[in-house]
């Protein structure tokens, strides 16, 4: 299946702003959350193809809801790709362990993550 629609987890409006012009530029439909709460409520409004979750983020971080998406069988089709500043190896494991499918770190490189959407197609 075609990646047309993205949800882009972060709490940073830069960054939310930064990649919603980068995805949208490629003709992707872009919806953004900042935090954990308000991802789960844009998932139960429409599902996206595949979802851009920062790491860092108050209350439930990017790990967490990482895990409750993947685990969840109405989204667990849906790819996560971690988009981080956390570069550790331990940090990409712990993310691929929580169910995400990819994992990129910031600042984000428009090519590269134009690349391992396209992976998904």
């Amino acid at each position: 299946m075609p990646i047309r629609k993205i949800l882009l987890v972060d709490d940073s409006k830069t960054e939310l702003h930064f990649l919603s012009d980068v995805l949208s530029k490629r003709g992707y439909s872009v919806r953004t959350a900042e935090n954990g709460d308000e991802a789960m409520r844009r998932l139960a409004e429409d599902r996206p193809d595949l979802i851009l979750m920062d790491v860092v983020m108050p209350g439930q971080n990017g790990f967490q809801l990482t895990r409750s998406i993947t685990r969840d069988p109405r989204y667990a089709g849906v790819p996560v790709i971690m988009c981080t500043s956390k570069g550790q190896e331990t940090d990409k494991v712990w993310g691929l362990r929580q169910g995400a499918r990819d994992y990129i770190v910031k600042p984000v490189d428009a090519d590269e993550l134009a690349a391992k959407i396209r992976a998904f197609d």
